[in-house]
């Protein structure tokens, strides 16, 4: 699931050209935001199953995917900003399959972790992302795993702005997870 123009066009074209069977997601937030990437014209594709680091840290790993980038790049930038904290943010880009390699070398490497994504938290993917790390990386853990996640009812569009985590649920998270490695 892209998190912006740059990489909905590379996920897409991989997409279309891939010889197995491929479902194309969206956030449709990318359709009502403003967006400054500039696309490249040239034709490329973005590896399907292989998820892009945006950014490396040390003390924890922060994982999402699609239009909650968004707010997981703002929340890393003032944990770093307001409490010292270096977040390695993960884009995992597809679900099915996703890179076990980079999440799990990643968890190993920080001992704490983070997953945040838009759908509700019974069911969602970050259940089958936790339970994975948990079982690979699990004497190497300093602290839980946190998920922040929505909450699990319908909500009608005008109150996505509350159903969705934002920069500060997922800020409070980051910080949940520093002090339980205490």
């Amino acid at each position: 699931m892209p998190r912006g123009p740059v990489t909905g066009k590379g996920l897409l074209l991989a997409s279309i050209r891939s010889p197995d069977p491929v479902i194309f997601l969206e956030p449709k937030a990318l359709y009502r935001a403003a967006v400054d990437d500039d696309v490249p014209t040239g034709d490329y594709e973005l590896p399907l199953g292989r998820a892009d680091v945006m950014r490396h840290g040390t003390d924890v790993t922060v994982i999402g995917w699609g239009g909650q980038l968004r707010a997981l790049e703002t929340a890393c930038d003032m944990a770093q900003e307001r409490h010292g904290i270096s977040c390695e943010l993960i884009d995992l880009q597809t679900i099915v399959p996703w890179d076990v390699e980079t999440v799990t070398g990643s968890v190993l490497k920080t001992g704490k972790c983070l997953v945040s994504h838009e759908a509700p938290v019974t069911c969602g993917f970050g259940a089958e992302l936790v339970a994975t790390i948990q079982q690979h990386c699990f004497y190497s853990l300093q602290s839980p795993i946190q998920r922040v996640c929505g909450y699990d009812t319908p909500f009608p569009l005008v109150f996505e702005k509350y159903y969705l985590p934002n920069e500060f649920k997922n800020l409070q998270a980051i910080l949940n997870v520093m002090d339980a490695a205490k």
